[in-house]
């Protein structure tokens, strides 16, 4: 029993195999990531691109959770027009909440000094999670069909199951907690093995399984929020969670791998396998520069003018009139981040009372954005264009559970 209440019984805490591979990708993910960054010049662009990417992050973690909420659904959620269907309205609520939590975690994260590895902060995301869901998804379920509450911010007090993996016991939590604080925090790590050290966090906050429920989107966020507090993230252009959905059996899979214990004397010399956590930690690496490639086409300037072209070719639904000269304007939006309104007179060769009704159908078609009727004009990426500006972002991807539990 000892293994359910020793610190210990989770080492180790980072892999000793693989070190090369780990570090060769870890190269190739910072050199992946400043050129990413390094394609969105114009910074408006780049914090509305992040604003998409934080509702592709609720989308995508909804998905892993076995959760679909389509892109127009989480669009009216923000807008606080939820659905007359339940379960979709639930689905909505987890969505918003995703949302605001990861947007505070960010504002928090840039304001003040936090300890990310502290089980306050761990603490603190379960927490400004659950209090934005209704009191219908603050129950969960055991196995057995017996229901639970969830209090928010507040460590599991009961032993679980997940998988074929039994966590610590409830009343070592805070112990086990600890150690991780104290090993993932410590400065005698090298910076290049950061990224490393985040997925095997990753992994090893899973296996102690804090929380009664919502372990698995917590994780997710902090995560999201190592990466930020060690400038890892890319400006917040691309997400882990989208590439964890497109592969969420293999994720499950490695997730799984890395709770065996050590296999023989090869295998490291901790409780656990060294070569699970190194294979599943090859995996998150490798799935962050899949995320940061795919991401930097997207963003590909030329082609993305080629993509918004091509809405108003074919996918643009409002009235055919001043269609060219609306382009146009949106066109730059894209290449400068905002413009005047002024300088659409400019862009489009037609007098102030004609620039004027382009500027009102844009808004309409939410296309541009401005904060008030004066105001510099800004892009507006409604769900309606994303299949053509952004095209797999959003990816219906299949939702059945995984065999054998999950984290």
């Amino acid at each position: 029993m000892d293994v359910y209440r020793n610190p210990a019984s989770m080492e180790p805490l980072f892999p000793e195999l693989g070190k090369d591979t780990l570090a060769r990708l870890t190269c190739n993910i910072l050199t992946a990531s400043g050129r990413l960054t390094g394609q969105v010049h114009a910074p408006e662009v780049l914090r509305r691109v992040a604003g998409l990417v934080r509702e592709m992050n609720c989308y995508y973690s909804n998905l892993i959770e076995g959760h679909k909420t389509i892109p127009r659904d989480i669009e009216r959620a923000l807008q606080q027009d939820f659905s007359t269907d339940e379960s979709q309205r639930n689905h909505q609520h987890l969505s918003l909440a995703h949302i605001e939590v990861e947007k505070l975690m960010v504002e928090r994260l840039a304001k003040e000094t936090v300890d990310v590895y502290g089980p306050e902060f761990i603490c603190w995301l379960h927490r400004e999670f659950y209090q934005r869901l209704p009191e219908p998804l603050h129950w969960a379920q055991t196995k057995g069909g017996k229901s639970y509450r969830i209090v928010p911010g507040q460590l599991r007090d009961f032993m679980v199951d997940v998988g074929a993996h039994t966590p610590p016991e409830s009343a070592a939590l805070p112990r086990f907690l600890n150690r991780f604080k104290a090993f993932y925090e410590s400065r005698t790590h090298l910076e290049t093995e950061r990224l490393a050290l985040i997925a095997a966090a990753h992994h090893r906050l899973a296996w102690i399984h804090p929380f009664g429920d919502g372990n698995g989107r917590v994780i997710r966020l902090h995560s999201q929020a190592l990466l930020i507090h060690h400038r890892l993230d890319g400006g917040g252009l691309w997400t882990l969670s989208r590439g964890l959905a497109r592969q969420r059996q293999r994720y499950y899979e490695q997730l799984q791998l890395a709770d065996r214990g050590r296999r023989n004397d090869l295998d490291g010399r901790g409780n656990l396998s060294d070569a699970g956590l190194a294979g599943y930690c090859q995996f998150f690496l490798e799935t962050i520069l899949d995320q940061i490639q795919f991401m930097s086409g997207l963003l590909d300037l030329p082609t993305l003018r080629t993509r918004v072209e091509r809405y108003f070719q074919f996918g643009s639904v409002h009235p055919r009139r001043y269609r060219e000269e609306l382009m146009k304007v949106v066109r730059t939006l894209i290449d400068e981040g905002q413009i005047p309104r002024t300088r659409v007179q400019e862009i489009t060769g037609k007098g102030a009372t004609v620039s004027a009704d382009i500027i009102k159908l844009g808004l309409q078609e939410g296309l541009i954005e401005s904060v008030s009727p004066k105001a510099p004009l800004q892009p507006g990426f409604p769900s309606k264009i994303l299949e053509f500006y952004f095209p797999q972002l959003f990816v219906d991807l299949p939702v059945d559970d995984p065999a054998g539990g999950s984290h």
